[in-house]
């Protein structure tokens, strides 16, 4: 059974920090690209971040570029997504992906910035 569970996500002050997990199973992990996404309200789900499984590649969104890393452990079956200075713009549903030849998704880790 696959699953892809998010962590992480909680209320932070603007410049602030957060670190987001994601805990995988019921696949080869080190195999799939992971891929983190979000969704504010009223908005269409925007991909944020993305790692390779073998070459461990990133490449991320401009809006969160140099603030944002991923970053992955094959050995955890975890990818993680480092958020650095976040503000009022990146509030949202944060979703956890993994593509291969299929295509699977977590519910989603809610992050708030507030002051």
């Amino acid at each position: 059974q696959v699953q892809l569970v998010e962590s992480g996500g909680g209320l932070v002050q603007p410049g602030g920090s957060l670190r987001l997990s994601c805990l995988a199973s019921g696949f080869t992990f080190n195999y799939y690209t992971m891929n983190w996404y979000r969704q504010a309200p009223g908005k269409e789900r925007e991909l944020v971040a993305v790692i390779t499984g073998v070459s461990g590649s990133t490449n991320y969104a401009d809006s969160v570029k140099g603030r944002f890393t991923i970053s992955r452990d094959n050995g955890k079956n975890t990818v993680y997504l480092q958020m650095n200075s976040l503000t009022p713009e990146d509030p949202a549903v944060y979703y956890c992906n993994a593509v291969r030849f299929e295509n699977y998704w977590g519910k989603g880790t809610l992050v708030t910035v507030s002051s």
